[in-house]
């Protein structure tokens, strides 16, 4: 295909105002007007015929590297690859109409190799919309990938285009989200500074009441409270950018896919701390909590029951503190996957919530379907409950919702798991006993069966986990008691010529045989020779440690 340069001058006639063009007296100086190029390319679809033409050289040497620039292109298909040689012409007269640079030879190169569109310029945050708009599967986990895209997504990277976006760019993302996180903490420690001030000034007095007017308006003027974005959501934005970006690669849009390749601080699962005494009173004197998961101990759980006795949910509870379900696996468990004659429950339905709204699923994980076997309390509980469920059906008569759930609302309809976790706070609270979520119930039940001997295949059964590593690391608390038990029952396996305690080597000679025994004199108090929890006092009813049978998975893991 033919190609050329030539030279151009703007000059004009004095007397008529028209272009001199070849017949200006100038041009034998090279230095005088520009230089342009011209390309033949393929002809289009129709056989109507097409070119590049570009002019504003300075030089010769500068308009024929263009022009070289641009047969290396064309020489990228085979003369044979119609279809090649096509879209190389559409590259190019879709350059020329927008005055865009010419394309790097390289980077077309691997873009043709590799059948993507060369004339592509879809932006990062046109396809995050694409792809979200396509995309299939739990609903809760689209709401989770809309949620990254808008707050974080699109805001910082949309701009870019889609074969441009480098790790770099979102590097810089996560710096800047980490930037962001410092402005964060400092407003709402302001905000909550302001507050504490405001709550130390004295209402009466008309002075006071002007500086309390003035302290209103200044926190009104301040940034809301707002959450700081962790190390796991952020592992989360980059997980809904990768498989956006791995979907970009299967429809051949990109070869290379930068959010596999960004470092990352490691968003660990928090552990699960046990609310002792030392803790409790650190939590009173800071409002301080030692970590986002917190246990209650098995007397916390029996005060917690003991109260809760005659609360309609109260069988809810006691259910998800001994087996440990998920607050959705709870209120959307159905009579009909509940066999009180056999002492078990099949999990088989869970209620998700979206927004606001709340919507029928099956468990998160296949092994989150499965059957839990029920202690007999448990049953017990169960069965009063129906009882009161058959009242209310017959009270409320036709205005009786059917949903064919064990729990529901007064009149049958379903339960909003938002509301059960509202109650739950609310109950705990009239006892001042310390704050733990819903969801900790479950790490309860969890420490419960481990304390009570279950091993962590048990345990992965209870709870229906896909992984026994999530048990092992997030679900696994010991209690101190059992702990402080395991770690005596360990020392005493070693036999020793001296005694290595004070206490011990003070004792009378007398009684040779008292050094023998190993009975459960010599177990701290509250753990016996077994490693079995003692409580101090009188036990609750509700705390029996005896159940090992395997229960379900709760919403967040």
């Amino acid at each position: 295909m033919k190609g050329s340069t030539h030279r151009r001058c703007y000059c004009r006639d004095v007397h008529t105002g028209k272009p001199l063009g070849k017949q200006c007296p100038k041009l034998s100086s090279r230095k005088h007007g520009s230089y342009s190029i011209r390309q033949e390319l393929l002809p289009r679809e129709d056989g109507t015929r097409r070119s590049f033409s570009r002019a504003g050289y300075d030089s010769l040497k500068a308009a024929q590297a263009d022009l070289d620039h641009i047969r290396a292109l064309l020489g990228l298909a085979d003369t044979d690859d119609a279809e090649g040689l096509a879209q190389i012409a559409d590259l190019l007269e879709k350059v020329a109409d927008e005055k865009a640079p010419l394309p790097d030879i390289e980077a077309t190169r691997r873009r043709l190799s590799h059948g993507l569109d060369l004339t592509s310029r879809l932006t990062v945050g046109e396809w995050l919309d694409m792809w979200l708009a396509g995309k299939k599967g739990r609903q809760s986990a689209i709401s989770r990938d809309e949620s990254n895209i808008r707050v974080h997504l699109k805001p910082r990277i949309g701009h870019y285009r889609l074969d441009r976006l480098r790790v770099a760019h979102l590097s810089e993302m996560f710096e800047a989200i980490a930037e962001a996180n410092v402005e964060i903490a400092e407003g709402n420690a302001a905000r909550r500074k302001a507050f504490e001030d405001l709550a130390r000034i004295p209402w009466k007095g008309r002075e006071h009441r002007a500086r309390r007017k003035a302290m209103k308006a200044a926190i009104a003027e301040m940034e809301p409270y707002r959450r700081i974005v962790g190390p796991a959501t952020r592992q989360r934005v980059r997980s809904t950018l990768r498989a956006a970006l791995n979907a970009a690669i299967a429809q051949q849009l990109i070869t290379f896919n930068p959010a596999a390749h960004v470092e990352l601080d490691a968003g660990k699962r928090p552990k699960a701390l046990v609310w002792t005494e030392e803790r409790i009173l650190h939590w009173k004197r800071t409002g301080e909590k030692p970590s986002p998961v917190m246990v209650w101990t098995p007397e916390h759980t029996g005060l917690f029951l003991d109260h809760v006795a005659e609360d309609r949910l109260y069988a809810l509870f006691h259910l998800t503190a001994f087996r440990g379900l998920r607050r959705g696996e709870a209120c959307g468990q159905k009579w009909t996957d509940t066999h009180l004659h056999t002492g078990s429950i099949t999990v088989a339905k869970q209620l998700v919530v979206d927004g606001w709204e709340v919507y029928e699923d099956d468990p998160k994980t296949d092994s989150g379907a499965r059957t839990v076997a029920l202690d007999s309390d448990t049953v017990e509980a169960l069965r009063r409950h129906r009882l009161q469920q058959d009242k209310d059906r017959e009270k409320w008569e036709s205005a009786w919702v059917e949903t064919g759930r064990v729990f529901t609302r007064e009149n049958g309809e379903l339960l909003h798991p938002a509301n059960v976790t509202r109650r739950f706070i609310e109950l705990y609270e009239e006892i001042s006993l310390p704050p733990i979520r819903f969801h900790d119930l479950r790490h309860g039940a969890a420490t419960l069966a481990r304390a009570a001997g279950a091993d962590l295949k048990d345990i992965q059964e209870m709870l229906g986990h896909s992984s026994i590593t999530i048990t092992a690391d997030t679900y696994t608390s010991l209690f101190p008691e059992a702990d402080l038990a395991i770690a005596e029952a360990a020392a005493r396996l070693v036999p020793r010529a001296r005694a290595t305690s004070e206490n011990t080597a003070s004792e009378p000679e007398s009684e040779p045989e008292a050094a023998e025994e190993s009975g459960p004199e010599s177990v701290p108090n509250g753990a016996d020779p077994a490693g079995e929890i003692s409580g101090s006092g009188d036990p609750s009813a509700h705390a029996p440690l005896t159940q090992t049978a395997p229960d379900d998975e709760s919403e967040a893991e």
